[in-house]
């Protein structure tokens, strides 16, 4: 039934909630990236629940700002409580100042007599405002190093952990929020100076006032807390209602990119199914102008009342006060800076309820940072003492076992290779057979969960990591476009090598990549990034001619290369495999992993692998002669592309 009633009439919904289904994007759009999974999270929780966990957080803003600015954030704290301090004495000075006015009729003597008094009050209150924009100004200059220190010391580790903990989602997804953390960071550093400002604030508006008299300080809670529980239910509204609207813009976001990017105009204007979304995006935009006009009158209702119980409270309190003075219990003078202590009181519990909120919501994704920099710290690559002096001469693998962390299954399951300087290896197998995780643990760039894999007899784990990444050069299916240069999309193979011409030029002619710097319109210095002005973007085969060249001018002793020619047509990947054994003919050791078997015959070994393991190993003549599957895919190849 819900499903027709909101199909039927999209547009209406119960004030207050938002339909449970959409026609288009069903139960809605949450992402489940880390950055989001807090959506809510704060809004669930009471204000006691927030105000108890503050301390962690605190601590972690106050570790960070340490790294950051040593002093810079106790100088600002301090500057504030001054701020409060110099509150304090305004308001007891014009405490004397009222009672000396008040003390008979006015006369030349009686201000002469009120000026030391008055001389404080605006000496405190220049210190105040002095103070304040000092402490704002230290501040300002620590978020920018806050933001600096929290997300390098985030990539500083999240670049040396192991590459198999990338493979693990819970992992990934902490790494994203500690990301939105890192930024937050900063946040809660000022979050946390507004909070103690504010704390500074009240304690001087209620330190006053008990020194005035034991009585006033109930008066001034009488009044401020009818205003803290509207100012609570204000901004707890305000932020549920910000992750309900930030669902409809998302979704709206969405549609406004489909119907405006090129990637999707063919096929909007084919299936005319543009009119079909701009009559989505209009009810969308209707539901999230009604969530906000809703906010607007819950924030009405919600002020009205806080007002109500907040002015019979300071009918009550100013009747209270009344007593007080027809009792002779505080002259008129304290009466006076009664008054005072209230507004103070009421406009810095406002800004301390605003501030715990923001440091709440904020340092839920600062925990996130500390405990992926925590957690990256653990799993950060382990490496061996033993320097590598040079290529390797034999590459072995016995008896390796590997298993992704969280996976259900091993990857690999007791696999034995031998591959040797100058040889080509091929591995072959359908997807997921674990192709692609031996040839990453040949390399050391996975360890095994057991059994070895040794260069020249010395044991990976034992060996320096850095040291065997630089005999390694990979191109992969899906490798990086980088957003630079064309230069720099090359050069980045090997970014420790002083810049070399001719290395340039021999590995574009090697990949094919002159061709497509030629075209370029700024040649080697252009862009390749279309979203910015002057950059441009490459085809598939283009980009597979940059990989290519990259790992030429890397210039290492082993290379993999990891499905080289899956966009390329068949005249230019025999050509490029051609190259392929060229580099072995230089001495380097290739690793080939691909599932067009064309393409191995001319390989030393090649190892057939299927669920982890390997069933068949042998030079191309051996395994037809073996008939078994490796024989059985290649003739159906063959056979497809007869057919073709």
């Amino acid at each position: 039934m819900m499903l027709q009633k909101e199909t039927r009439r999209p547009g209406r919904h119960r004030p207050g909630r938002l339909p449970t289904y959409d026609p288009l994007f069903g139960t809605g759009i949450r992402y489940s990236t880390g950055w989001a999974q807090h959506d809510g999270t704060a809004a669930e929780l009471g204000f006691w629940t927030v105000l108890r966990r503050l301390p962690r957080l605190i601590g972690i803003a106050f570790r960070l700002a340490w790294a950051a600015g040593r002093w810079t954030l106790p100088f600002a704290v301090a500057c504030n409580l001054l701020a409060g301090a110099s509150t304090a004495v305004a308001l007891f000075a014009t405490s004397k100042v009222l009672a000396v006015l008040l003390a008979g009729p006015p006369d030349r003597a009686r201000l002469v007599a009120a000026l030391p008094a008055l001389a404080v009050v605006s000496g405190a209150g220049i210190a105040r405002t002095v103070l304040s924009a000092v402490g704002r100004a230290a501040d300002g200059r620590l978020g920018p190093r806050v933001d600096r220190v929290a997300y390098v010391r985030l990539l500083e580790r999240a670049v040396d952990v192991e590459l198999a903990m990338l493979q693990d989602a819970e992992f990934n997804n902490l790494l994203a929020s500690a990301q939105r953390g890192a930024t937050a960071a900063r946040q809660v550093t000022s979050g946390t100076v507004a909070l103690l400002e504010a704390v500074a604030g009240l304690a001087a508006a209620g330190g006053v006032l008990a020194l005035l008299h034991p009585a006033l300080l109930p008066l001034l809670l009488a009044v401020i807390v009818p205003s803290a529980w509207g100012a609570v239910r204000i901004a707890r509204a305000r932020f549920v209602s910000m992750k309900r609207w930030m669902e409809l813009n998302r979704q709206l976001d969405m549609l406004a990119a489909l119907l405006t990017e090129p990637e999707a105009a063919e096929e909007l204007r084919a299936h005319h199914a543009g009119t079909y979304l701009l009559e989505n995006y209009r009810r969308l935009a209707t539901l999230a102008e009604q969530e906000q006009a809703r906010l607007a009158g819950a924030e009405a209702r919600t002020d009205l009342v806080a007002a109500a119980v907040s002015g019979l409270a300071r009918f009550a309190t100013y009747g209270g006060l009344g007593l007080l003075l027809v009792s002779g219990a505080v002259p008129l003078a304290v009466a006076g800076t009664v008054v005072l202590a209230i507004r103070t009181g009421t406009q810095h519990l406002t800004a301390l309820v605003t501030a715990v909120n923001v440091l709440y919501e904020q340092g839920l994704f600062v925990q996130d940072w500390q405990q992926a920099c925590d957690r990256a710290e653990a799993e950060r690559m382990r490496s061996g003492n033993v320097r590598v002096t040079g290529p390797p001469r034999e590459i072995v693998a016995r008896d390796v076992h590997f298993t992704y962390p969280n996976g259900s299954h091993p990857a690999l399951r007791g696999v034995d290779l031998t591959l040797r300087s100058g040889e080509i290896v091929a591995l072959v197998g359908e997807n997921g057979s674990g192709k692609t995780t031996l040839a990453r643990l040949l390399v050391g760039l996975y360890l095994p969960d057991r059994g070895t894999v040794s260069w020249n007899g010395i044991p990976l784990t034992d060996l320096d990591r850095a040291g065997v990444f630089a005999q390694v050069a990979m191109v992969a299916q899906n490798f990086v476009e980088w957003p630079f240069t064309a230069r720099v999309n090359v050069t980045i193979g090997r970014t420790n090598r002083r810049f070399d011409r001719g290395a340039l030029a021999a590995a574009a002619r090697f990949g094919r990549a002159d061709e497509v710097v030629e075209a370029l319109g700024n040649g080697w210095n252009t862009l390749l990034a279309r979203e910015y002005w002057g950059g441009t973007t490459l085809s598939g085969g283009q980009w597979q001619r940059i990989g290519l060249a990259r790992a030429h001018y890397r210039n290492a002793s082993v290379v993999i290369f990891d499905e080289p020619t899956a966009a390329l047509d068949p005249r230019t990947e025999i050509e490029v495999f051609d190259r392929v054994c060229d580099l072995a003919g230089d001495g380097r050791s290739v690793i080939l992993v691909t599932h067009r078997l064309a393409s191995v015959r001319r390989a030393d070994q090649i190892y057939v692998l299927d669920a982890g393991r390997i069933i068949e190993h042998g030079t191309h003549d051996d395994l037809m002669r073996h008939d078994g599957r490796y024989a059985e895919l290649f003739r159906l190849q063959v056979a497809q592309h007869s057919d073709e």
